[in-house]
């Protein structure tokens, strides 16, 4: 913010007040110096992570896990990579393996699994905030929004480096014309929650604006943006000004639901098609089109009512009139006043109604030339080359605009405007944000994305708080260890997999849970990684997990929501299709439907996040609730069914036999000699309640399935 000083001039004998700046911000000598806003420090010593490790363990006097066992390994790799455990086939092969470079064989089969894509796109989608609904009152469906969980799917299956990545979900309309994953891409600024219905739209599109600005800030910079709003960060180097040079990237960014994903030819064939549909129909739909003038002509005056004075005469002007702003505010108004025939149809009565459902069943008849619908994905795109202006905004009002601003970056890295042309349609503004945010020289963008493959692995990151690299988050346990890796993945192609491959292969990584007293008392925390860290598997994990061991996932991939069974009195305000196939059902969590304002109960239960924003990382609690999810589901006790049905699908196998074959599917090894007693005691027991023995057996399934070694990755 610009200190001013009221200064008093006398001329001629006449006081004149002048508001005269008198100094610019400055940034405190601890901003300059943050270590994020550093370039990045290649290593003057050791340049591995356990060599890097180790010298801060040696320091503080404490001595690492040795590495866990090899079933241990494995498990943890599988549930790491893919998010399902290892089947007992996988788990024999590794462990008669004896080569030297056994585990490392394991990481490069599951880092080629279609189901790593599926495990590492829903830590992304936390991040962009995905769901499938609007969220607010109505919260009604996306139709075609999972378009965009696919694209990231498919994006880590195919090892994507992860700069192409980021330019395609900022710009990539702008950057790769015609490339239809591209498209998709710029959903991720599409993911904001919509109160689709609001009459105040000059405040609805200020507000979606704001999301964009802060979840780009954070997502991709790691900085909390948020706080710039209304006045210059408090702690970070972030002026209220460089809030809204980065908005104004956006400026002119609108909602596209309807965007084609055909490429020309495809395009021209459908256009050919549709041509010759509709000159056979023209008569008919000719006199529908009349049948509900009326009643079009009264929804459009009633829902035109609801809006301000300004925004009505916006909607009725004269396209060629509108400005930048103006279009925007078109728009955002348009699907409101916009209905379907078949709305205005319903309000005919008598004869007319009577008509128009006859020409209705006679327009059907021309299905069979009729094309099929278009794919069409939601995303954002600029509405032409020219901008509205940007605004600081006096607490961040939309009505107190003050100084305008051109797009830029962060002053403290550069304060320069940033130079931006048309193209293609585009203002261009976001193919200049999207470079510079995967630009390799970035000391902020790259440094965060290694900083959360790290968290993913090790449930923290290497600084602690994954969206905030400022002064108030949580600084790095070891900076050369980040800046190490970091540089070593931009250098090698921006490619996840190589990094992944890199962590998996350390001693750091592979070392034990187990619980080492005389460190704890040092790092308590284990900040230092003297132990690989124990935790919960989160809700997503635990599902898949419970069905690819009962047999019953579904592994196909990619495709439009779905919408598993919901508990007994669960009402869900937007739907929930209550007709699903169970193969449908079955299928990995990734698929399921996310509706904003009903979260799905198993993963609302295991602390899945709130989808109106983002979330860098999880909470990872312990509570009643998750316990009586487990023992009162019914979806958890009919998988439990299954599990218990693919055990025994053979005739005459003995109870130890079963026993082992249990033992493997739920935790990839044999059980002990004290598990074998206690399961027969507790056969024992549960027959004489349940009256036979193959119904006790269920119940031995569901407590092998709601046990502390099924739910926690060791």
């Amino acid at each position: 913010m610009l200190l001013r000083a009221l200064t008093l001039l006398l001329v001629g004998g006449m006081s004149i007040f002048l508001l005269a700046e008198t100094a610019k911000k400055d940034f405190t000598p601890m901003q300059k110096k943050w270590w994020a806003f550093q370039p990045l420090q290649r290593s003057a010593g050791p340049t591995s992570i356990d060599a890097l490790v180790q010298g801060k363990l040696k320091d503080k006097g404490i001595v690492a896990n040795g590495a866990a066992d090899r079933v241990t390994l494995l498990r943890r790799a599988s549930l790491v990579l893919t998010g399902l455990p290892p089947s007992p086939e996988e788990t024999q092969a590794f462990l008669t393996d004896g080569a030297t470079n056994a585990f490392e064989k394991q990481v490069d089969r599951l880092l080629a699994s279609p189901h790593y894509g599926e495990r590492w796109a829903r830590h992304w989608l936390d991040l962009a905030r995905y769901a499938d609904s609007e969220g607010f009152k109505s919260d009604e469906t996306r139709p075609n929004v999972w378009r965009y969980r696919d694209y990231v799917i498919r994006s880590f299956n195919a090892d994507k480096p992860y700069d192409r990545f980021v330019k395609e979900q900022i710009a990539g309309d702008e950057l790769y014309p015609g490339d239809a994953d591209a498209l998709v891409a710029t959903g991720f600024n599409r993911h904001f929650p919509d109160e689709s219905n609001a009459a105040n739209i000059m405040q609805r599109r200020q507000e979606l604006l704001n999301d964009v600005t802060d979840t780009t800030g954070s997502v991709f910079l790691g900085l909390t943006y948020g706080c710039a709003r209304c006045h210059d960060h408090k702690f970070d180097p972030i002026l209220h000004k460089d809030y809204y040079r980065l908005q104004s990237f956006f400026a002119n960014t609108r909602i596209e639901d309807g965007a084609v994903l055909q490429n020309a030819a495809e395009q021209a064939a459908w256009a050919r098609q549709n041509a010759a549909w509709e000159k056979q129909t023209a008569a008919i739909r000719t006199e529908m089109a009349a049948l509900v003038q009326g009643p079009a002509a009264a929804m459009f005056a009633d829902r035109l009512a609801r809006f301000p004075e300004e925004i009505q005469a916006v909607i009725k002007m004269v396209p060629e009139k509108r400005n930048p702003y103006e279009w925007q505010m078109y728009m955002k108004a348009k699907p409101q006043v916009t209905f379907t025939e078949k709305e205005a149809a319903a309000k005919l009565k008598g004869e007319a109604s009577k008509r128009y459902v006859a020409l209705a069943a006679e327009l059907k008849g021309f299905d069979g030339i009729k094309p099929a619908e278009q794919p069409m994905a939601q995303t954002m795109v600029d509405h032409g080359v020219a901008a509205p202006k940007t605004f600081v905004l006096k607490n961040g009002n939309h009505e107190n605009p003050q100084e305008e601003v051109a797009p830029g970056f962060l002053s403290i890295l550069d304060a320069r405007d940033a130079a931006v042309s048309a193209a293609n349609g585009s203002t261009g503004r976001r193919s200049v944000l999207a470079n510079w945010l995967a630009d390799a020289k970035n000391p902020l963008s790259t440094r965060v994305i290694v900083n959360r493959v790290w968290h993913y692995h090790f449930g923290t990151g290497i600084a602690g708080t994954p969206s905030d690299l400022g002064l108030m988050g949580e600084r790095p346990t070891n900076l050369p260890l980040l800046d190490h890796l970091t540089t070593q993945f931009v250098e090698g192609g921006w490619s996840l997999k190589k990094l992944h491959k890199t962590i998996m292969l350390s001693s750091v990584w592979q070392q034990s849970s187990t619980f080492n007293e005389s460190a704890a008392k040092v790092d308590p925390e284990n900040k230092y990684l003297w132990q690989f860290p124990r935790r919960r598997l989160e809700g997503e994990v635990i599902r898949d997990s419970m069905l690819s061991t009962s047999g019953r996932l579904n592994r196909a991939l990619y495709g439009p929501s779905v919408f598993p069974p919901l508990p007994a009195g669960v009402e869900t305000r937007g739907g929930w299709k209550k007709n699903e196939t169970r193969e449908n059902a079955d299928r990995r969590s990734v698929y399921v439907f996310v509706r904003r304002n009903t979260r799905y109960p198993m993963f609302e239960a295991f602390d899945m996040p709130d989808t109106h924003e983002s979330c860098a990382r999880r909470n990872n609690t312990v509570s009643p609730s998750q316990s009586l999810e487990l023992m009162n589901s019914a979806t958890v006790n009919d998988w439990s069914r299954s599990f218990a049905e693919r055990l025994q699908n053979d005739q005459g196998v003995s109870r130890d036999a079963l026993f082992d074959r249990a033992w493997k599917l739920a935790y990839n090894r044999t059980p002990r000699a004290d598990e074998r007693t206690a399961a027969a005691e507790f056969l024992a027991v549960q027959t004489k309640i349940a009256g036979d023995e193959k119904t006790a057996f269920v119940d031995l399934c569901h407590m092998l399935l709601s046990s502390n070694e099924f739910l926690y990755l060791n």
